[in-house]
């Protein structure tokens, strides 16, 4: 099976989730990766390597964000999860550093 790792933006939104079920939705969002990492969507420009998958609850759009790295197998590398508000910009800032 597939290797996921999540960077400490990803794990430390994660942990702090205290609704079950979005957390339950991020789990199922992993798993589907983990199956088939093309299910997200591929990002382009400074973003380019990265992928998006969109998650929709409680009418908010939540994002995870996410690589593929190859080392002997392949391996998910969950970069950061949270909302979509300014959730491309924090993670651009977050990959700069």
């Amino acid at each position: 099976m597939t290797e996921v790792r999540f960077l400490p933006p990803a794990a430390k939104f994660i942990k702090k989730l205290k609704d079950k079920k979005l957390k339950l939705l991020y789990q199922q969002a992993v798993d589907r990766i983990r199956e088939d990492h093309t299910v997200g969507e591929a990002k382009t420009g400074d973003l380019s390597g990265i992928y998006g998958y969109d998650i929709y609850y409680n009418k908010t759009n939540y994002e995870l964000a996410y690589r593929v790295e190859y080392e002997g197998d392949k391996i998910i590398v969950v970069i950061m999860a949270g909302t979509r508000e300014n959730f491309y910009e924090a993670l651009k800032r977050y990959l700069n550093d």
